[in-house]
């Protein structure tokens, strides 16, 4: 006898449909499982065995060939469990409806409870953009599966729950309320005295979405000044909220289950994580730390201890806002539109540019710390700055700080005018534009084209550099709220730029 349920699988980030295909015969009993399953897929047959005896269900003496198609797509993880069970018992009889329309997607435990598994919300996407209307899965993933608009979510807790639930004799089980996703941030630039220019750096990395490298002695601020970052950047929107929580569903990051991320993540990887830890990819490809902080931040601390060449990994993310990883077994994109923020020593005892210790690096020391950092690297940085140490009346000073809530307002009024300007462009920010984005939208008067002749020539910009340069003015402007850059909005932004370690300077 033959019978066909549909189940899924994850592919990197993507969910993908398996019609999983069950045919019983006449022969020996034997159970064998085809269409590139991994080792997870081909050990579910002693879990579905297992399983259906432990619920009081008959397994069937015969041989059964499970086929799982399309055939060329490798299926890994626990989560065709169910559908491998549901559709062996449709095929021996023990279930008479035809449910090729519902999506079967869990894993099994030997007694033949359900128990959740990772990827939901981008397996249920697939499944509705296949053309199905419902999806059988554990109670602890109903509330995830809920997100899905326009998808009849069935949750069980049991194999034997969710037979009954198939065949009409029991009602299933209501799908558990959705949780709502904390902010966690708790840094606040409140908190964080004196450092006003790096505040104003800040504050434009966030309304233009720009990346910031941070330099200055130990105990200046910078990570607490990246951690404020949280704090002043705009909620996701709708879109970006499910593409975020859909990676990290994929990736099983997903904390509260059912929760739709609404704040931007923030990402801070140690600098011992290896290249395919931070771009993605493994033996298993998972969506790396670029693709977690994908519409958030990435922040490297001590961006010079990290390795050579798992920081040249960041050239095409940078560049595209995506990232190719190509294995044996396929080629996997995952998205990486990010803000980065990183901090340095200015050298290995972090004293140089202190003008109150004594740096005791030797130039060649110095030298060979900066060279950790390439420069195609540092050229698709957008802005440099220095956080000096503080004052000791910087330190005590008793005069409260601007709160964060006041720079994320115009952080926000900015964001706004800039998704007005290019809401025919399928970009959201500044960082983001192209260079014919560049052309249409950061044009200079003459003074502006002296002013940047001049800065191109004393600091041997680069054709990056320079779009770079102009989209910061951009931003500058916004956050002015006018619609021309002007040759103040333009000198902030070189400002920025004339400290990118390659030892020019206006």
């Amino acid at each position: 006898m033959l019978a066909g349920v549909t189940g899924c699988t994850v592919v990197g980030i993507e969910g993908k449909t398996v019609d999983v295909e069950v045919y019983l015969s006449s022969q020996l009993p034997s159970f064998d499982i085809v269409g590139l399953p991994d080792a997870a897929v081909r050990e579910a047959r002693d879990r579905v065995r297992a399983a259906i005896k432990n619920s009081s269900l008959s397994f069937p003496q015969q041989r059964i060939i499970v086929n799982l198609a399309p055939a060329d797509l490798k299926k890994e993880g626990p989560q065709l469990d169910l559908a491998l069970a549901v559709g062996i018992l449709r095929a021996s009889g023990q279930l008479g409806r035809d449910i090729r329309d519902i999506a079967i997607l869990g894993e099994l435990a030997l007694d033949g409870s359900l128990r959740p598994v990772r990827g939901v919300l981008p397996m249920v996407l697939a499944a509705r953009d296949a053309g199905l209307y419902s999806v059988l899965l554990p109670v602890e993933n109903g509330a995830e599966a809920s997100l899905v608009t326009g998808m009849e979510v069935i949750c069980a807790s049991s194999l034997g729950e969710a037979l009954a639930v198939l065949s009409g004799k029991e009602k299933a089980q209501p799908v558990p309320p959705k949780v709502h996703s904390p902010n966690m941030s708790e840094a606040d630039l409140a908190q964080v005295k004196g450092q006003e220019g790096a505040k104003r750096a800040l504050e434009i990395a966030a309304a233009g979405g720009h990346s910031l490298l941070m330099t200055g002695p130990p105990g200046s601020g910078k990570t607490m000044l990246a951690r404020c970052m949280p704090s002043i950047l705009p909620s996701l929107n709708g879109e970006e909220s499910l593409e975020t929580t859909k990676i990290y569903s994929a990736a099983g990051y997903l904390k509260n289950a059912g929760a739709l991320l609404t704040h931007r993540p923030f990402r801070s990887p140690h600098h011992t994580i290896s290249s395919p830890a931070l771009c993605g990819g493994g033996n298993h490809p998972r969506p790396g730390e670029v693709s977690l902080a994908h519409n958030g931040v990435l922040f490297l601390d001590e961006l010079p201890e990290f390795r050579r060449e798992t920081l040249e990994v960041l050239r095409q993310p940078l560049e595209e806002g995506k990232v190719t990883v190509a294995r044996l077994q396929g080629t996997y994109t995952y998205p990486a539109s990010f803000m980065l923020l990183a901090s340095m020593n200015p050298c290995p005892c972090g004293l140089l540019s202190d003008p109150e210790a004594q740096c005791v690096c030797t130039a060649w020391q110095v030298q060979r710390y900066r060279h950790k950092l390439s420069g195609p690297l540092l050229d698709r940085m957008d802005l440099f700055i220095e956080v000096p140490r503080l004052r000791y009346e910087e330190v005590t000073c008793s005069k409260p700080a601007e709160p964060s809530s006041a720079v994320a307002h115009r952080v926000q009024l900015a964001r706004e005018m800039q998704r007005l300007r290019f809401q025919e462009d399928l970009i959201s920010h500044n960082a983001q534009m192209g260079p014919q984005h560049v052309r249409q939208y950061c044009l200079l008067d003459g003074a502006g084209r002296d002013l940047m002749r001049h800065a191109f020539q004393r600091l041997h910009l680069s054709a990056r550099a320079y779009d770079r340069i102009l989209k910061v003015a951009r931003t500058i402007a916004d956050l002015d709220g006018e619609k021309k850059i002007t040759t103040r909005h333009l000198a902030e932004a070189i400002s920025y730029r004339a400290n990118d370690f390659t030892g020019s300077s206006l």
